[in-house]
């Protein structure tokens, strides 16, 4: 009975301290899966300019990408597969044309899903 006790200690020592370090690992995922779809956003967009001769409105969005908007005669898409995906956190991308840092603006706010914050809550932006 000791050894089973001493077992389910070590056991509940490893837990405690891989556990942390794990779920870290996915944060981390998340965000660099969130970059990787910004550079996507960023590469269709680039095509898109170069058939259509504009970037899409805000108002057009990233959806633009994926189906023809309207009065866009040029436009020779899907750029993006089926759809525009959401961020890892299940937050819609936020599209800006003209963007406040650039051409455009492609941001997500992060796990929370507001504007700011800290580590794995802090927007994440192509600028």
């Amino acid at each position: 009975m000791l050894e089973l006790l001493v077992v389910m200690v070590i056991i509940g020592l490893l837990a405690a301290y891989v556990g942390p370090r794990y779920f870290s690992q996915v944060g981390k995922s998340e965000v660099k899966t969130t970059r990787a779809q910004i550079v996507g956003f960023e590469k269709a967009l680039e095509q898109y300019r170069m058939e259509v001769g504009n970037l899409p409105t805000t108002e057009q969005g990233l959806a633009a990408l994926v189906s023809r908007p309207n009065g866009v005669a040029r436009w020779d898409g899907p750029y993006l597969g089926k759809t525009v995906p959401l961020d890892p956190w299940g937050h819609a991308y936020v599209y800006k044309s003209p963007g406040d840092h650039g051409e455009f603006d492609i941001l997500s706010y992060g796990r929370d899903g507001r504007p700011g914050g800290d580590g794995l809550d802090a927007d994440i932006t192509n600028w």
